[in-house]
Order: structure tokens, then sequence, then C-alpha cells
């Protein structure tokens, strides 16, 4: 029977921009470290984009300091592991994902923290059927994603690594600074492959956060991503992401023009800094992070509506219940802190009538 391919919702990074690291990889003389794929420098033009010597274009990964991935970069070439710090939205799963791609061409091996997480996640388990017939074996270990790139030299991912209960986080001491990971019960242990390393995210502003030990923290380099410099800087990364996503959604709908990506950035970038780009406004901030991310999924919402019950074009009142959405996370305090900054300053602005009915009438 022949079976159609089901198109897939979101592909990996290696997959999806498999043509861009194919380009790279042809024109790449520079040294390559253990087991990667990449230089360094190549690796570098994949996340900051460019045009190449043969006239080929990459597409920027992420649009900020570029000392800040040359320093990420340069660790994973030690054998210090690499914790990405930030605020929700600032790109850590972004660039943490490329930057496996990239080197590993595998960006696959990941482990997602949460509250609940057991130890067996990072480590290994067990096939408890197999456990059961023949006892402790190698064929009844079940493989970490983490053993899987400690025995191919490969990059793994771990993400919400703070969300992770603390006694569990340690379980990556010894993996981290021995490179091996023990199996007692088999009397046995895996060693890293050269290339093998670690790529944490980690946030400190969500509740529910557990903080990392003394000892854990020095096995990693942390590199902080802000949020984006300037107005400007956020608009062509919301913009650049809008497009790509509703690429791959298939959304009924033009692109939405920068002016209407610029309001949006604004109103966020207002209430996150607790005042009016001008400077001449103090404002009261929202509970929430107001981050790019929140902001990349508010113009996209806005584009299924227009695109599937408007007539294609984006416009406020598609855009303002994912504001409202977006801002209000405590319906008492914040309904508070957005109806005053609505009247005092979306009301006021000259060419902003219609966002200022619309998001008075959502909220």
């Amino acid at each position: 029977m022949t079976e159609t391919l089901a198109q897939v919702l979101r592909e990996h990074a290696e997959t999806q921009y498999a043509h861009e690291l194919s380009a790279l990889a042809e024109i790449d003389k520079r040294q390559r470290p253990p087991s990667w794929k990449l230089s360094p420098w190549a690796v570098m033009q994949y996340l900051m984009g460019g045009t190449l010597e043969n006239g080929f274009e990459i597409t920027p990964k992420y649009i900020g300091n570029r000392r800040i991935i040359e320093i990420a970069i340069a660790t994973l070439t030690t054998d210090r592991a690499l914790l990405l710090l930030g605020v929700p939205g600032t790109a850590k799963t972004w660039v943490s994902e490329h930057l496996s791609a990239a080197i590993s061409l595998d960006s696959t091996l990941l482990v997602q923290g949460t509250a609940g997480m057991a130890e067996e996640q990072i480590r290994y388990g067990w096939n408890y059927a197999r456990l059961i017939a023949d006892g402790p074996s190698i064929n009844a270990l079940v493989s970490s994603p983490v053993m899987q790139a400690m025995r191919h030299g490969k990059i793994a991912r771990i993400e919400e690594l703070t969300r992770i209960p603390a006694d569990v986080q340690d379980s990556l001491i010894t993996i981290l600074s021995e490179k091996t990971l023990p199996i007692p019960e088999l009397g046995d242990e895996v060693q890293a492959v050269k290339g093998f390393n670690v790529i944490a995210t980690a946030n400190d502003r969500d509740k529910g956060v557990n903080d990392l030990s003394s000892a854990l923290k020095r096995r990693f380099n942390t590199v902080v991503l802000p949020v984006p410099a300037s107005i400007e800087e956020e608009v062509d990364i919301v913009a650049r992401r809008t497009e790509a996503l509703g690429r791959a959604l298939e959304l009924p709908a033009e692109p939405p023009a920068l002016e209407e990506i610029r309001r949006v950035v604004t109103i966020f970038r207002e209430l996150r800094n607790g005042t009016t780009l001008d400077g001449k406004n103090k404002l009261k901030s929202p509970s929430g992070s107001l981050s790019t991310a929140e902001a990349i999924s508010v113009i996209n919402n806005g584009l299924a509506l227009a695109g599937h019950f408007g007539d294609g074009i984006i416009k406020a009142e598609d855009m303002a219940s994912s504001i409202v959405g977006a801002v209000i996370k405590d319906p008492v305090q914040d309904a508070v802190v957005f109806r005053e900054y609505l009247e005092t300053v979306v009301k006021e602005r000259e060419g902003w009538k219609d966002f200022y009915r619309a998001l008075r009438n959502i909220s």
C-alpha cells in the first residue's frame, strides 16, 4: 500500500534550512572542532546571516548583538556547557535549536524540563518488559537524549533548566564535569565522544523557578540573551518570523504592513519598559513579560482572523483581542494598568484612533 507523507507542521531547523547548511559546508574551509559539521565561523554565518562569497544568501536566525552569539559558539568549542539565560521570549530556544542544527545537523536531542521531571529523562531509563524477562542488560536500557549525544559526539539540548527539580538538575554534574555517565546496574559507563556538549535554557522571571546549585552553575558558561535593543530591531524580528510562520501555516492573508507591526511592538515595549518611547510619560507595567514572541503570536492570530473571517488584510480589530489577552494576565491589576495606558497614551496618539477604539471595545 502506498502511503502519502503528511506535511509536517514545523520542520526541524536542520531540515528547514538544509540548503543553507549545505551551501555553507561547501565553502567552509576553516578548521572544524571534532564532530562539528561546520566551523565556528560558518556556524556564526548561519546564525547571523549574510551573503556568502559565491552570492548565496543566508537568512539571519538571530537579530541582535553579534558578540553574544560569538561567545556562545566559542563556549561550545570548549569543555564548558552553555546556559542561555533571559526573560521569556528572548529567542533562547530558537538560538539553541539553530546552534545544534549547525553544529551537529541534529537539533532533536532535546530534554524538556518540567516541574515533575525524573532523573531518568536526563540519564537513562529501562524497558521494563525486557528488564523483567532478561534482567539488567544493555538491550533493556533506554537511552536519554543526553546519553545519545554523548555516544555520538553531538549537542544535547535541555529546555527550561530552572523548571527541573534541584536534585534532578544535579544529575548533570557528573556528566558535565567528568564527561561520563555511569550505569551502576551494569557496572559500565558511557563516555562522551569528542563534540559532545550541552546547551541549556533558563529564565528567572516565571513562577516555579528552581535555582541552580553553585556546583552546577560552575559547569556552565552563562550567556544572557537580552530583549531587542531598539524598536527597529524588534520590528524586524517580528516581521521576519511572522512572514515565515504565515507561509508555514498557509494563512490566507497578506503579510502585515510594517506600520501595523510597529504599533503592536510599540505597545509591548512601552508597557514592558514602563515609559513611552519618547520618554515623556511614565507608565505602570503589567504582570506579564510582553515578549517579542508574544508580539509575533499577536500578529499571527490577527492574520488568521483577517484571512479566514475578513478580507485578508489585517486591521486593528483583528489584533485587539490578542493584544488584550497578552497584556491582561491578572484580570484586576493588569486591567487597570491597561485602561490607564489606553486613555493616557493610545487615545492621544495621532493616527491610532482605530487602535484605540478596537482595544477599548475588547477591554
